[in-house]
């Protein structure tokens, strides 16, 4: 039996040997260890088959019963269980590893069987790092703190890793408690303070890994400049495969989350971040990293829209614990000293205003910062609590801010939302051995579904105002359908209404479910509304073409049959060509045009009436009639019927031969011109070339003329001599070759100077 009041570290305890023999060993000794096998520990499968399912029930229903063994045992036992079994060590050491996050409980399979034991084996995981925390359960059970420090550090039950595990697994709803036991291991053994100045580095170099990773870099560890672009050839955020961008995106959550809940719940921690610069190296990454982060989630294409929600989720969760964590920094090491009115209250507010002086080239940090924190409010507290602040750095402090906000294109809320960093949620109920100093476990709560869902900030404004123009309104509807596909324009239309046009404001919103209650009660799949049309052009056309039945603005269907595009299938060219139907069809139009009536004879006992005499149309040209108008008239007009004119006798020139010959041309030419039909337009070409001819042939026999004889000046081939009527045809066409050509020029000499264009 152990002692009373003595330290477990103290204590002698009597057992029976191998050999039945009684024997006495420390009560921390190997041998007391229970020989038991504890599994490490699996998460669920995302959406694994219902094996995989019953295996992790399996698994985890064996760490549960485990862990509630290893708590029921007594306080001796505990504790040698916990330093000499290696295999409970790396149970806990999986969970910590592996257990989901806020944000992965999302992915977590629906199942209520999976849900419970998970909150099973995570409230006895929670408990039992507990009991491993305190060193004095009651007056009876207790350590000496002392060798409770050497414990946890020499055996690393404990070390930074592990409470930054714990912080970011157990903080929500259990954030004293965590608190309480943190505190108790830094203060049992101050080693764990100089364990957290050599991680801090190792943090930092967290953002030094994803800016390499996205083609940017920082100069030095500490450096204060903004970060640039690399000048190697190195994958960025918007050409790195989709694997990368999305390991990136959530190892950058994973670390800001857990840099945050470990500060928030331990604030002694803020002290070795700041002496490390850690408030620059995380301004400059944010404004670097961060816009080109998000342009990639939102600008790449995804085949996997889910996907793509879930990244900015994360991003912008991501955002707004980096801008909480500065805030957290700058809050226990500068503000708390001067609301606690410590001295030196001047250094700690030069310093304060230093750093939102460091601020003011970070404009998108700036922006965001002071929409979460407004400067302005603690500006405020610095001037009430030390009045010597001077006043115009204080007021050009302020007018970098304002720039700030117009330079990122962003309007400033008039009601900033404040976060709390007291999150409500997390382990289910129970009560553990009771800790020194009211250390008790009574506040242990259950994780509620929530949990899953951390706060993600509220973006900026995107500069646009309530009313928008028509292409800016189109582009924010396309900015927010290339994220929310889902969702119609008609209820996006609303929400953007609602939130003045923020684009960023309304898909946090709706990603967060936090719409206001009038946009929950709206259809998400509402279309956008009809616009009032416009009088319709269509209606006040004029067309030839209106009203046929290929008239598809007024008729809703066309027969698609009468319309062929290409070669009829069957039909070839020439067949298409010869069909004449067209013809026909036309053919008993035009024989309407065949009878020309030039005059009526009425028959006595006829009446007039059946010939239409009386239409008469005034409006006729009978100009190029080629009916003699009038020849028939018996009215004795002596200038339609006087006889052609004939040259007197007197005269006349020539001889007997050529009165005759124009005798015979004039009786020939009388008889054509009588024998023409009046209906005829124009004679015959053929006839009349006939015609000519023949009054040539016997021009030339009555005359005695002989045709000329053509010229020949080819002659023989070269060397058989030439006649004479080739020499003289050769000598003719020498002498009389250049006659035509300058009689032309001449004619075109004298034409330009009867016309004045050459003066006389």
């Amino acid at each position: 039996m152990a002692c009373a009041r003595v330290p477990l570290d103290e204590q002698q305890v009597t057992e029976p040997g191998p050999l039945g023999k009684e024997r006495t060993l420390p009560a921390l000794h190997p041998e007391r260890a229970e020989d038991r096998c504890f599994v490490p520990y699996k998460p669920p499968p995302e959406e694994g088959s219902p094996a995989e399912v019953e295996q992790f029930l399996e698994r985890a229903k064996f760490i549960t019963e485990d862990l509630e063994w290893l708590l029921a045992l007594p306080h001796d036992k505990f504790w040698c269980q916990v330093v000499f079994d290696e295999s409970l060590q790396r149970c806990l050491d999986s969970y910590l590893h592996h257990a989901p996050r806020g944000l992965d409980l999302a992915a977590l399979p629906s199942s209520p069987a999976v849900a419970d034991t998970q909150r099973s084996i995570h409230r006895v995981v929670f408990l039992t790092f507990l009991r491993m925390a305190t060193h004095k359960e009651s007056k009876e059970n207790f350590i000496t703190p002392t060798v409770f420090g050497e414990i946890i550090y020499e055996n690393f039950l404990f070390d930074i890793p592990k409470i930054l595990d714990l912080c970011v697994l157990f903080g929500k709803g259990n954030s004293q408690l965590l608190h309480k036991m943190i505190e108790n291991i830094f203060t049992q053994q101050p080693s764990y303070y100089s364990d957290l100045d050599e991680t801090v580095p190792t943090v930092l170099q967290v953002f030094d890994t994803i800016l390499e990773k996205c083609g940017l870099h920082c100069e030095g560890a500490t450096a204060m400049e903004p970060m640039k672009l690399n000048a190697h050839k190195q994958p960025t955020a918007m050409t790195m495969s989709q694997q990368e961008l999305t390991d990136i995106v959530s190892y950058l959550c994973d670390s800001t989350t857990t840099i945050h809940a470990f500060l928030d719940i331990f604030p002694a921690a803020c002290s070795s971040f700041y002496s490390h610069g850690f408030i620059s190296r995380l301004t400059s990454f944010y404004e670097t990293a961060v816009p080109d982060l998000e342009k990639a989630v939102r600008k790449r294409n995804f085949d996997d829209k889910g996907l793509q929600e879930d990244l900015w989720k994360r991003l912008s969760h991501s955002s707004r614990k980096m801008v909480e964590t500065t805030h957290l920094l700058l809050h226990h090491t500068c503000l708390q000293p001067i609301l606690e009115g410590r001295e030196n209250m001047q250094t700690f507010a030069e310093e304060l205003l230093q750093h939102f002086t460091s601020f003011l080239p970070e404009k998108r940090f700036l922006s965001d910062y002071d929409e979460q924190f407004p400067i302005s409010d603690d500006v405020s507290l610095l001037q009430q609590a030390v009045p010597v602040i001077d006043e115009t750095r204080t007021s050009y402090l302020l007018q970098g801010v304002e720039s700030a906000w117009d330079s990122v294109g962003r309007r400033k809320p008039q009601i900033h939302r404040k976060t709390s960093s007291a999150n409500q949620g997390a382990v289910g109920g129970a009560s553990a051995a009771a800790a020194s100093g009211g250390f008790k476990a009574e506040e242990v709560r259950e994780p509620e579904g929530a949990e899953a869902m951390l706060d993600v900030p509220r973006k900026g404004n995107n500069g646009a105002v309530c009313s928008v123009s028509g292409a800016e309104l189109e582009s924010l509807l396309s900015c927010i359908r290339d994220l929310l596909p889902d969702l119609g324009e008609g209820f996006l239309l609303a929400c953007l209404q609602q939130y003045d046009y923020n684009s960023e404001l309304v898909i946090n919103n709706i990603l967060e479910d936090r719409l206001t209650p009038n946009l929950d009660k709206l259809d998400r799949a509402m279309p956008r509304p009809v616009k009032e049309e416009l009088p319709d052009v269509m209606n006040n056309r004029s067309n030839v073409f209106d009203d046929d039945e290929f008239d598809v603005f007024r008729r809703d269907q066309v027969d698609m049959s009468r319309i062929w595009k290409g070669r009829r299938k069957g039909e070839s060219a020439r067949e298409l060509l010869n069909d004449k139907q067209h013809i026909e069809e036309q053919r008993a139009r035009y024989l309407a045009y065949e009878t020309v009536v030039d005059e009526v004879v009425v028959e006595p006992g006829e009446s007039a009436a059946a010939y239409d005499l009386d239409d008469y149309d005034d409006e006729y040209d009978d100009t190029y009639d080629m009916n003699q108008v009038g020849a028939n008239d018996l009215d004795g007009d002596s200038l339609l019927n006087r006889r052609p004119f004939t040259v007197p006798q007197v005269l006349r020139k020539g001889n007997k031969a050529e009165e005759e010959e124009e005798g015979d041309e004039e009786d020939e030419e009388d008889t054509l011109q009588n024998n023409t039909n009046r209906d005829q337009f124009v004679q015959d070409p053929a006839l009349l070339r006939e015609r000519a001819e023949a009054r040539r042939a016997a021009m030339q026999q009555r005359k005695g003329v002989r045709p000329e004889r053509a010229g020949n000046v080819v002659g023989r081939p070269k060397g058989q001599g030439q006649t004479t009527e080739t020499f003289l045809d050769r000598r003719k066409k020498e002498a009389n070759k250049s006659r035509v050509s300058n009689h032309n020029r001449r004619t075109m000499a004298d034409r330009k100077r009867n016309k004045g264009m050459i003066p006389s």
